[in-house]
């Protein structure tokens, strides 16, 4: 059984799913209702914090009278999501101490570092998660008459493997997945939970006192730290295409300092003011390294072969030849400078440092040689 609710996004009617918050929660109520009535439940059923009404088959159910397990299968619906399909499952046993006491099992992450929505040490199980597991086994409890203790662990098979796939280990959670979800239901192709993770990696890092950020949209830009002696020492966030938006995010968790540090394909978009590098949002580097390479002076020939080129390393080589290269990347720096300060505002200090594959690095705007040359001082 799946989720009937559905959405429309970009034109299209799209299934909706739910979160491994709810399906631990649902797994805890048909556990609960085994041991406590002995008798299975092919389907349970909660109101999930949306209020959207979800049932569910119940699968692996299994009691012996001292523990109920039950398992409830991951269904993303049209989202593209690592733990689609996994069965998350629910053991409970009874125990000394009243109420429902909830704890990680296997594939389940323990989070190793502050500033989460858990504390050192405890599974990686969520707030409304949790609330949501102990709501539904104590309605089974209020059915039962039962008035003890319940120990509810909960698990993912699997989940170490699959968590290398999501951004748990630079979280500081490991050993697996994470059980989350604040609504119950999962909205597809929705990019809220891609940027609510960047929020929670920079909540970490300010939880250990950082007031220094270096955002970079990707791997290429996390490749390219790892050369660089001073920068690394910084706190980094892989902020994706969501550069304006995790600018703001930064600001308002109180960093003072920040470093964009990104490959000129996406960067050159900042020349132009755009603050998401998606390709269907903007992709228009052609048309900017045109403009520029037009105000450094060049030939007719030249500027159609800049709007012609395929890619943006291609370009650079056509503005090398022309003897234009340094004289356009100084005047888009100058222009990416412009638009981060705005962005940014005038009580926060912003910089970019920008790079090729081909070239490595190709320069760095003026606010990012005095940060860097700051940290330089304090590292002496």
């Amino acid at each position: 059984m799946s989720c009937e609710l559905t959405t429309e996004k970009g034109g299209r009617r799209l299934r909706c799913g739910y979160t491994t918050g709810s399906c631990a929660a649902l797994a805890a109520q048909a556990a609960a209702h085994m041991l406590l009535f002995g008798q299975p439940m092919s389907t349970a059923s909660i109101i999930t914090p949306s209020g959207v009404a979800l049932s569910v088959v119940v699968e692996d159910a299994f009691c012996d009278g001292i523990t109920a397990r039950c398992a409830v299968r991951k269904d993303a619906g049209d989202d593209i999501d690592v733990t689609q399909d996994m069965r998350i499952y629910a053991e409970l046993s009874r125990c000394a101490r009243p109420g429902v006491h909830i704890e990680g099992g296997e594939g389940i992450g323990r989070v190793t570092r502050p500033g989460l929505d858990q504390p050192v040490g405890a599974a990686a199980i969520n707030r409304v998660p949790r609330r949501m597991i102990t709501e539904a086994v104590e309605s089974v409890c209020q059915k039962a008459g039962y008035t003890g203790g319940l120990r509810v662990v909960i698990s993912a098979p699997g989940g170490r493997e699959v968590a290398l796939k999501t951004f748990n280990p630079q979280l500081g959670i490991e050993g697996g997945i994470s059980i989350l979800g604040t609504t119950g239901i999962v909205e597809p192709m929705s990019l809220k939970a891609l940027v609510d993770t960047i929020g929670v990696e920079m909540d970490m890092h300010a939880a250990e006192g950082a007031t220094r950020l270096v955002l970079t949209p990707g791997n290429m830009g996390e490749r390219f730290l790892a050369e660089q002696s001073v920068i690394r020492r910084l706190p980094h966030v892989k902020c994706s295409n969501f550069i304006g938006e995790s600018i703001d995010m930064a600001l308002y968790r109180g960093f003072h300092t920040l470093l964009l540090v990104g490959h000129i394909g996406k960067l050159v978009k900042v020349a132009g003011g755009v603050m998401d590098t998606h390709s269907r949002i903007a992709d228009c580097r052609a048309e900017i390294l045109t403009a520029h390479a037009a105000l450094a002076g060049a030939e007719q020939d030249c500027l159609e072969a800049v709007m012609e080129s395929a890619t943006t390393d291609a370009a650079l080589d056509i503005l090398e030849n022309a003897g234009l290269l340094n004289p356009v990347i100084d005047s888009l720096l100058d222009k990416i400078q412009h638009h981060l300060s705005r962005r940014a505002g005038p009580d926060a200090q912003i910089g970019a440092l920008v790079f090729s594959n081909e070239r490595g690095a190709l320069g760095m705007t003026h606010n990012a040689r005095q940060i860097l040359a700051h940290l330089e001082e304090t590292d002496d």
